[in-house]
């Protein structure tokens, strides 16, 4: 594997984290008016799908990504997974039905199952050990505007326009993505040519084993993360709130305030200390949500929950690459974001299921969702016992 110097921010390094930002805006500028547009094709009875296909599609790619990201290279795996939001969000104005929308989110799937895994291996490649958590947290740092910038700008796009243009500017910006990732050099030494063989998966390919810990934090505290993609924006409109990627917005601001920060301490006081208060803030997060009455309120808990998030995903795609091993780093990471969409995607489903359409149920719902995410403290206090020397 090639690593750098002490030395993190170099042109590549930030050329890589602008590309990360476009692909992040790309497919979350159109998350915010999604629900609405399935509720006007006749599928508001399948609003959890939304987020679950995409999610699903996502984990079930993983074992691919993560293997020919040790085969084939980082870039080639980054690309692929940009030219797939650029596809899919041509064909989102073609659909004109329930079924092919959601067979589409199922395939636009495969953009975050492919592009995060290359990313986080590359940045891996780049940095030495003793800053890896600041580099993970400046890269979701750009991942985290993408993610502020894209709700806003999606919803503005969509209200001014209409929302085939705000399809075609997600394109866009995929596609600029695209033009970035062109250019970088490959940090794989001992790349192979793609070969269809490759995708074939053994069953000791799908996991490894080194990484349990982080597989199950990460598992434990994205189910958040579904069920605020999938209730919010009705709950929003409950509260009056026009525009409905605004809560999107105060946590993804609050979460860049606070990502470098906590990649720094995670590399300092270890990972595990950062995840356990992660944890504690996310659960609180959602119950002031479930207790929120007002917008103030709402808008108070998006900032808690992008400080919870945060200090949550440097640190624990460190910790990922720290159990790991090297020659395994693809599949490491591939393993944690298996569980990150089987979190967001669980979470979306049984939110929509406690949620059921139903304003009374909203209090529940996040009530629920906050009991799941104090779970991943419980098993840092009580259950986790570190296995090997790592950076804790």
């Amino acid at each position: 594997m090639y690593q750098s110097t002490e030395r993190i921010y170099s042109l590549h390094f930030i050329l890589l984290c602008l590309s990360n930002a476009l692909f992040s805006a790309s497919f979350n500028m159109m998350i915010p008016e999604l629900p609405a547009y399935l509720t006007r094709m006749g599928g508001a009875d399948y609003k959890g799908y939304i987020i679950g296909l995409f999610t699903l599609m996502a984990g079930l790619s993983r074992p691919f990504s993560g293997k020919l990201t040790d085969t084939i290279g980082r870039v080639p795996v980054m690309i692929f997974g940009s030219l797939v939001c650029v596809i899919c969000s041509l064909m989102y104005p073609i659909i004109s039905s329930v079924g092919a929308f959601l067979l589409l989110r199922f395939f636009h799937g495969f953009s975050t199952g492919f592009k995060p895994t290359g990313t986080s291996a590359y940045v891996s490649d780049m940095v030495p050990v003793t800053r890896r958590g600041e580099a993970m947290g400046m890269v979701g740092l750009f991942s985290t505007i993408g993610m502020a910038m894209g709700p806003a700008i999606g919803g503005f796009v969509a209200v001014r326009w209409n929302i085939n243009i705000m399809f075609q500017l997600s394109a866009v910006f995929a596609l600029l993505s695209v033009v970035i990732l062109i250019g970088m050099k490959e940090t794989l030494v001992n790349k192979q040519r793609f070969r269809f063989s490759l995708l074939k998966i053994s069953g000791n390919e799908i996991f490894e084993p080194l990484v349990w810990s982080p597989v199950i934090i990460t598992f434990l505290t994205y189910f958040s993360y579904g069920a605020i993609l999938t209730v919010i924006p009705d709950f929003s409109a409950f509260l009056g709130i026009s525009n409905k990627g605004l809560f999107y917005t105060f946590f993804t601001a609050s979460s860049i305030g606070i990502r470098l920060l906590a990649g720094k301490v995670s590399d300092r006081y270890g990972r595990v200390p950062v995840l356990k208060i992660s944890a504690v803030l996310m659960a609180g997060s959602m119950l002031m949500m479930g207790l929120a009455g007002s917008s103030t309120l709402l808008m108070a808990a998006a900032v808690l929950y992008g400080i919870s998030v945060g200090l949550n995903a440097p640190a624990v795609t460190a910790w990922t690459v720290d159990l790991g091993r090297p020659e395994h780093r693809g599949r490491a990471l591939a393993s944690m974001y298996i569980a990150m969409e089987a979190g967001i995607g669980l979470g979306a489903y049984f939110s929509a299921f406690i949620y059921n359409n139903q304003s009374v149920n909203f209090p529940l719902t996040f009530y629920v969702i906050a009991g799941i995410t104090l779970m991943a403290t419980l098993y840092l206090s009580f259950v986790y016992r570190p296995q090997q020397a790592s950076v804790r």
